[in-house]
């Protein structure tokens, strides 16, 4: 099972808040096999008790230490929002990115997607993004960099 795939990324969302972005993304682990639903409220807890927006449009949910029996395999889902949702503070995030990992494989992955996102053409290409594959492109490109 793939860590990225266009199953588990979801194009021109829109939603309500920020917690209807984070289940989105937790949904997409869900129906891939990632995660067990429960996973999902943790991902909700955890934004409860810290914020995981990162800055730059960037928001990376993920579930708390206590929800590591919920995960089957380490997975990413992407979520595009064009219009925004915003995270508190009057931050906007345009892309939310949901992360399950086993052991620690979260280091790494946290690592990657945000050297890939951190870099302002990147960003671009991943907002403009028109279809999954072309999204997992640039995610494929940037981490082998």
């Amino acid at each position: 099972m793939s860590i990225l795939s266009a199953n588990k990324v979801k194009l021109n969302a829109s939603v309500g808040d920020k917690y209807e972005a984070i289940r989105l993304a937790g949904q997409l682990l869900v129906e891939a096999g990632h995660v067990e639903p429960a996973y999902v409220d943790s991902m909700i807890e955890r934004e409860n008790s810290l914020s995981t927006y990162m800055g730059g449009g960037l928001a990376i949910p993920h579930g708390t230490s206590e929800s590591k029996g919920t995960i089957k395999s380490t997975g990413l889902s992407i979520v595009q929002l064009p219009a925004g949702v915003d995270f508190g503070d009057g931050e906007k995030a345009h892309l939310v990115i949901g992360i399950a990992a086993v052991g620690d494989d979260h280091l790494d992955i946290l690592t990657n997607v945000a050297m890939i996102c951190s870099d302002d053409e990147n960003m671009a290409r991943i907002l403009a993004a028109k279809t999954p594959v072309e999204m997992i492109e640039i995610f494929e490109s940037g981490a082998e960099e």
